[in-house]
C-alpha cells in the first residue's frame, strides 16, 4: 500500500531523513521504532504532506503523494493520528469525532460514528463531555476514533502509548492488534520497542535519519544490533 524510495527531508538546511526506503503491505502492522530525535515525527509529517520531501518518492496505493497536499492525502485514505493526540479540548467528544469525517467519510458519518462507539464504548458514554476533561487514555482513544471516522485505508499511529500508564499501554496495544485483525493496515511509530515488536509483522529501526535495522519483527527482536541501534550501547 505504501512504498517509499530514497526519501530525504528536513527543516531549513538541516537534513533529518537521509535516504529512507520502506514499504507497508495490506493487512500488516509495520513498526517504525527509535528514540527521540531520530526523525520519526518528521517521517510522519512528510507522509501527511505537512512538510515537503526534498528527494525520493512516496507511493500510496500506486499513486505518488510526495508532492500532494495534506487534504489530498487524507482524501486518498492515508490518515495520520498525530503524537500528542491534538484533540480540540473545548469541543465535545462527538464534535471531535465528527470533525474526523470533514474531508473523507462524510456521507457515512452516522455509520462510522456508531462503529467508533462500538470499538470505544467509553467514548459513547462521554459523547457530550468536553474532550479536554477526558483522561489521557480516553483522549488517545478519541484521537484514534477521529482517525477512524475518515475511513482510513492505512492508519499512521504516532506514539499512541506516549504518557499512558502501564495498564493503559497494554490496553492500547491490544486495541491496535484488534483494529488490525479487523482488516486495517497500521503504521505504528513508537519508542516502545518490546510491545511494538510483539504485535508488528515487520519493523524498521530508525537511527539518525536512516534505518539501522529492518526485517520481520522476530528477526529485529532477536538481532543483537537492536540494543546498539536503539540504546547506543
Amino acid at each position: 500500500m505504501l512504498e517509499v524510495k530514497g526519501l530525504h527531508a528536513g527543516y531549513g538546511v538541516v537534513e533529518v531523513l537521509r535516504g529512507i526506503d520502506m514499504a507497508v503491505s495490506r493487512g500488516e502492522i509495520v513498526a517504525v521504532l527509535g528514540a527521540n530525535g531520530v526523525g520519526k515525527t518528521t517521517l510522519n509529517k512528510v507522509f501527511s504532506g505537512v512538510i515537503p520531501a526534498w528527494a525520493g518518492e512516496i507511493l500510496f496505493e500506486g499513486q505518488r503523494i510526495d508532492r500532494a497536499t495534506p487534504d489530498a492525502i487524507v482524501a486518498a485514505g492515508l490518515i495520520h493520528v498525530p503524537e500528542g493526540r491534538k484533540i480540540f479540548p473545548n469541543m465535545t467528544v462527538r464534535e471531535n469525532l465528527e470533525l474526523g469525517s470533514y474531508r473523507r467519510g462524510k456521507p457515512r458519518r452516522a455509520r462510522n460514528l456508531e462503529h467508533v462507539f462500538s470499538v470505544f464504548p467509553r467514548l459513547r458514554e462521554r459523547s457530550a463531555q468536553a474532550a479536554g476533561t477526558l483522561s489521557g487514555g480516553e483522549q488517545q482513544m478519541l484521537a484514534i476514533g477521529r482517525g477512524m471516522m475518515a475511513e482510513p485505508n492505512l492508519l499512521i499511529l504516532d506514539e499512541p502509548s506516549l504518557g499512558l500508564s502501564p495498564l493503559l499501554v497494554e490496553e492500547m496495544f491490544t486495541l491496535i492488534r484488534r483494529l488490525n485483525a479487523d482488516g486495517l493496515p497500521i503504521l505504528l511509530v513508537e519508542q516502545n520497542v518490546v510491545q511494538s515488536l510483539e504485535i508488528a509483522s515487520r519493523a524498521y529501526i530508525l537511527e539518525n535519519g536512516l534505518f539501522a535495522l529492518s526485517g520481520s519483527a522476530a528477526e529485529v527482536s532477536g538481532n543483537p544490533e537492536l540494543r546498539r541501534a536503539y540504546l547506543g550501547m
